[in-house]
């Protein structure tokens, strides 16, 4: 597009003194202008606090604090497969490709709403040729004749109401809300890593545990055959011995089975292929106690969930939202300005008498929408109520399961210390009956219920050991990371 360096002053005209007054105009407007509709307030939970808060500080006003690093949680495991396992997925992991182009689209929605704050200059040229009819009434002889055109056009909304900045508000409070789902994929995409690596870790050892029975169960049945043969046993013991030899080996298929199916589900997780994805066997892991939880975690944990973080933004949306409902009532004015050139002669294209432009407002006023404007301001306020009892049910859910998480934690515990009691004392036991049965003192049927019971408690522990670990990966989950507290974060 041309355009003239340099333009001479016309006093007869005084075109240009007028362009730069209503420029002036313009911004000044602008200073002035409001933005209709309310200003966004954040939620305020205090009453949501649960008492067991109190110690550390109520929850305060939401202060989002998603973007806080969440310090490696996983590290507190102390485990280098679970931090590889964990390295692939940030890699590869589709999923989390997925909310990341959902982040940059909404990114990328709020800069086309953005630049509506700005003028749009647009540039244009034209070159035609056209005759007029002999038979025209306006015209005696028919004619032939050209005409070009070279130009740049301007438009700008004066925002007085604050129409298109309530619009660009709510769209950057909704890229905030991509980006903390973003985090939030992840952190799920991470607790969900741990949780299924730890489940496999509990089937190893319960996995290597019914190796071990199944040894036992092969020398109970050598055992009892002999003594079959020696006339010191029954056939019936000999059966029982062997179909408790089958039935722990078929335990043992069932608990590949499983680990499979898990091992799949990590390997997708990792976003890589089932078929290529290995881990060896390691029970020792499932078999550590978890991490110790410190007493008293402070709310202000709670403030780095992506989800709380997400459904502030929303609401603060939402309330824009509202602001742009409002001010469509109002009228919309809008400036616009063309400069350029026009001429039946494209040598003469450049002339200074060539020149063409024109400027002024136009204003739009809605007489009557039908209720429309009505309708679409109901709209948004339904919306920020939906979405401020959404940030209330979000908050609530967030205590709700760092309170169930802390208690399953508190139980597991219990159980857990009182089925190694039993595990130890029913080993002992099932020792004791094998002893007697082997010098006559009792029979299998005896010894074998003894041993059952043993080898129930023993996978039960197994069981619950597992079932610690993945509680404490929930217990990260919900508040958001790690439970270390930067002390940034602390003096806000």
């Amino acid at each position: 597009m041309f355009l003239p360096t340099h333009i001479p002053y016309n006093p007869s005209r005084r075109t240009f003194p007028f362009f730069a007054a209503a420029l002036t105009g313009v911004f000044a407007a602008l200073a002035t202008g409001c933005a209709v509709g309310p200003d966004h307030q954040k939620p305020d939970t205090t009453a949501l606090t649960a008492p067991a808060y109190a110690g550390a500080g109520p929850w305060r006003t939401a202060v989002p604090r998603d973007h806080l690093p969440k310090d490696r949680w996983w590290s507190i495991y102390k485990d280098p497969v679970l931090d590889h396992l964990i390295g692939l997925s940030a890699k590869d992991s589709p999923s989390l490709v997925v909310a990341l182009e959902r982040l940059e689209q909404a990114r990328a929605a709020a800069g086309i709403v953005g630049a509506a704050l700005w003028p749009k200059v647009s540039g244009d040229a034209a070159a035609s040729r056209s005759r007029t009819a002999r038979n025209s009434r306006t015209e005696a002889d028919a004619y032939t004749q050209n005409n070009f055109s070279l130009g740049v056009d301007l438009t700008y909304e004066i925002d007085l109401w604050g129409r298109v900045r309530r619009q660009n508000e709510a769209a950057e409070a909704r890229a905030e809300v991509s980006a903390a789902d973003y985090n939030n994929v992840r952190l799920v995409l991470q607790a969900d890593i741990a949780r299924t690596y730890f489940a496999i870790r509990a089937l190893d050892a319960e996995a290597a545990l019914e190796q071990r029975n199944i040894t036992s169960r092969r020398n109970s049945l050598n055992i009892v055959s002999r003594r079959q043969e020696l006339g010191a046993g029954t056939k019936l013991d000999t059966r029982l011995a062997e179909a408790e030899l089958a039935a722990s080996e078929a335990e043992l298929a069932a608990i590949e089975r499983a680990r499979t199916a898990l091992r799949h589900s990590l390997a997708v997780l990792c976003g890589q292929p089932p078929t290529r994805f290995t881990m060896d066997s390691n029970p020792s892991v499932a078999l550590a106690d978890p991490p110790d939880i410190p007493a008293g975690l402070p709310s202000e944990l709670l403030e780095r969930r992506p989800d709380i973080a997400s459904a502030e933004r929303a609401v603060a949306a939402a309330n824009a939202e509202i602001g742009a409902a409002k001010a469509a009532f109002f009228p919309t004015i809008v400036l616009f300005a063309n400069a350029g050139f026009a001429s039946a002669d494209v040598k003469q294209i450049f002339d200074w008498q060539s020149r063409v432009w024109s400027f002024g407002p136009t204003l739009t006023m809605p007489f009557f929408e039908g209720g429309r404007l009505r309708a679409a301001h109901r709209q948004a306020l339904s919306r920020h109520r939906e979405t401020l009892a959404n940030y209330r049910l979000t908050v609530l859910n967030a205590f709700a399961e760092v309170e169930t998480c802390l208690s399953d934690l508190q139980h597991l515990a219990t159980r857990s210390e009182a089925l190694r009691r039993a595990a130890a004392a029913s080993k002992e036991a099932a020792t004791l009956a094998n002893e007697r049965y082997v010098r006559g003192y009792d029979n299998y049927i005896d010894a074998l219920s003894t041993e059952r019971i043993a080898i129930a408690n023993e996978r039960l522990d197994v069981q619950v050991r597992g079932e610690q670990l993945v509680a404490s990966v929930l217990l990260v989950k919900a508040i958001g990371g790690g439970w270390a507290v930067p002390e940034k974060a602390k003096k806000k």
